[in-house]
Order: structure tokens, then C-alpha cells, then sequence
């Protein structure tokens, strides 16, 4: 098969990340596959096949005559049997572009979130409506994320599946803690800086956590439009020598597996990736039971779970977690349920499955 797999821009963010793993793996069992950025970015996916970058203006998103043209021209060009969006604006470039240019190629829609917290009012639930009637197929990344778009759009149900993300399963390698001294506990979350990861009610957990264990420290990986607000936060409640702002690295996994938990009181997710690299790396993890994410922690056996918004029984979380016995035995479950079902390799298999379903309907 040809492949379209689009994404939004060249970042390090959780969809664009998997969209380039599920390439690579593609690619691997024979397919041809095109990876195809709409906006510039200047970070460097891990794939290494065809990366076309469109790099279109994002202010154009709804009269790009000429973006979507230049999509229906590599259709022409390649003659892509499905073309996946992955998140973002995608799905209504694709779909404007088909309906403008007049191509037949499938279209299949990633659904990486709960869309419900993003479509809220009467506009853009019809927006959107039009758009995933337009799919032919629409996998989504957690059995709840499934539930919350079929409530939202009834008529998406029988053209949805689910399949999680996963992660490569790398060596892990030692790294050096940045810009922070010795600390007998080191802390870490990896995210993007915005509203949904909620960083302001993790420096919350941080501040009562530092009350029971002072030498500890706090590693933020990861960059986004509120990370100058929140070191600015930092400052205001005289944390800046506890806690390091990291910014992208290559190296997420290596700093995971050196530290002694991974932290995401998210108010919102799909199925964040960064809990099965932790899983993976043998980090335990506490986070708040949102999304997709009791589908893959479970309290006490893969690692600690907590209803959102509860601070004090995080902060008792992360202490079970560096304290406990039963700490060791909650990382090795963790691990072995991500070796089984959540590598890319195993994953890339169920999405050719849905690719060849969309296929045989076609015909």
C-alpha cells in the first residue's frame, strides 16, 4: 500500500511523535509511505523515508485554495491508497482539499483526545460533524475517547475503532540531571506546555510533596506556548532551585528511566504516550484517571491512579511510589503489559488491518 500519514508540523508532541513511529514501523512491513507536514516546524521527526513539508500559512486554515491543491497534487503524483490525518487541523485540510479538488482517496481520521472538551458550542459541533462524516474510518486512541466522539456524533459508531498509541522499545542509556544538585528524589514530568497538562496544579502537588521529602527536585521536559508563564510561576513561589525546565530533548526516555517517578495530573489526554515510556523504562507513575488513562494504569498494579483533582492523595501516591515494596512489582507488570500490547511494531499490524477494511469496502 501507498500511505499518506498527515500531521500537523515537525514538533515533538505526542501525535506527531506516533505518526512518525507507526511510519517507520510501515515502512518496515513494505508499504510506501509519505509523511506530509501542512505547517513549518523545525523539529526532526524520527522517521527517516519521505517527509514532505508543505509548509503552509496556519491564518489560512479556511481559504487555502492553493495548500489544498498542492495535497491533490502529491495524490496525483503518488496515488496513495488511505491517507490518515493525525490530529490537529488535518482532518479539515484533507477534507477541504478532497472536496475542492475533487479526489476519491480514503480518508482516515486519528482521534487522539476527548473531543467533547474542544467541541463546545452549536458552530463548531456542525463543523465538525461534516468533517468526520467525510472519513471512512476513525481510530481512536482509547476505549473512552472512542465513547466520548460516538455520544458527540451517534452516526461515528460503526466506523470506529480503537487502537492506543505505543512507543519503540529502545536500550536506555544514563544521563546527567541538568542545572540541578544532588537531590534524594528527582521528579518528572514530560509534556507540552499548555492548559491540559496542567502545570500550574503540578507545582501544587510539588509545593505539599516538598513538605514531606525537601531534597527533591522537579524536571519539566518538553516546551509550548505557556512555558514562559509558568517559570515565571516558578519564580513567584520560590521554586526556581527545584525544579529545571528542560525544554525538547532526544533523550526523554533516558531521563524517564533516571527518574524515581513520572508525575501527569492532566485534565485532559487520550492515551499519553509518555506513561508507557515510563512504563517501559520501569519508572512508576501517578497520575490523575482522565482519558484513556485507566486503560493503561491500573491502581496499585501498573502503577497509581487518582480522580482528578485530588492533590493530597497524589502527594501519597508519589510517596507509596518511592517508599513502598510494592513498587518493584508494580514496574515490572507495568513493563510487561507495554512489551505485549502497546509496541509500535504490534500496533503498525492493527492499523493495516483497518487500512485493508477500508479498502475492501471501497471495492
Amino acid at each position: 500500500m501507498t500511505i499518506f500519514q498527515l500531521i500537523q508540523k515537525p514538533q515533538m508532541r505526542g501525535a506527531e511523535m506516533f505518526a512518525a513511529q507507526l511510519a517507520t514501523e510501515l515502512t518496515a512491513k513494505g508499504h510506501h509511505v509519505l509523511l506530509i507536514s501542512l505547517f513549518p516546524g523545525d523539529s526532526q521527526l524520527p522517521f527517516l523515508g519521505q517527509h514532505i513539508l508543505l509548509n503552509r500559512p496556519q491564518h489560512k486554515r479556511w481559504n487555502d485554495l492553493e495548500g489544498w491543491r498542492n495535497l491533490a497534487k502529491l495524490i496525483e503524483q503518488y496515488q496513495p491508497d488511505v491517507i490518515q490525518c493525525n490530529a490537529g487541523d488535518t482532518l479539515k485540510f484533507a477534507v477541504l482539499s478532497k472536496l475542492t479538488n475533487r479526489w476519491k482517496t480514503p480518508i482516515i481520521a486519528r482521534n487522539a483526545s476527548m473531543v467533547s472538551a474542544y467541541i463546545t458550542n452549536p458552530i463548531t459541533k456542525w463543523i465538525n460533524r461534516f468533517l468526520y462524516r467525510k472519513t471512512k474510518a476513525i481510530i481512536s486512541v482509547s476505549q473512552l475517547s472512542a465513547q466520548d466522539i460516538n455520544q458527540l456524533f451517534p452516526e461515528t459508531k460503526s466506523k470506529t475503532s480503537v487502537i492506543p498509541v505505543g512507543i519503540n522499545l529502545p536500550n536506555l542509556q544514563p544521563v546527567s540531571w541538568q542545572n540541578s544538585p544532588k537531590s534524594e528524589i528527582n521528579l518528572i514530568h514530560v509534556g507540552g506546555f499548555s492548559f491540559e497538562k496542567n502545570h500550574v496544579g503540578l507545582f501544587s502537588i510539588f509545593q505539599k510533596f516538598l513538605k514531606e521529602k525537601p531534597n527533591s527536585h522537579l524536571h519539566l521536559l518538553g516546551d509550548g506556548p505557556l512555558r514562559k508563564e509558568m517559570e515565571e510561576k516558578i519564580t513567584q513561589l520560590g521554586l526556581q532551585n527545584a525544579v529545571t525546565f528542560y525544554g525538547f530533548t532526544s533523550q526523554v526516555m533516558d531521563y524517564i528511566h533516571q527518574a524515581d517517578v513520572l508525575l501527569l495530573p492532566s485534565i485532559i489526554e487520550g492515551l499519553p504516550g509518555v506513561l508507557l515510556e515510563a512504563m517501559y523504562a520501569e519508572t512508576p507513575v501517578v497520575a490523575y484517571n482522565v482519558g484513556g488513562i485507566s486503560e493503561i494504569v491500573f491502581p496499585n498494579e501498573t502503577g497509581y491512579l487518582l480522580e482528578k483533582g485530588d492533590e493530597a492523595g497524589f502527594v501519597k501516591a508519589i510517596l507509596d511510589a518511592v517508599q513502598t515494596a510494592n513498587t518493584s512489582v508494580i514496574v515490572k507488570n507495568a513493563k510487561e503489559l507495554v512489551v505485549e500490547k502497546f509496541n509500535n511494531s504490534y500496533l503498525a499490524m492493527r492499523f493495516e488491518q483497518v487500512y485493508k477494511s477500508v479498502l475492501h469496502d471501497k471495492n
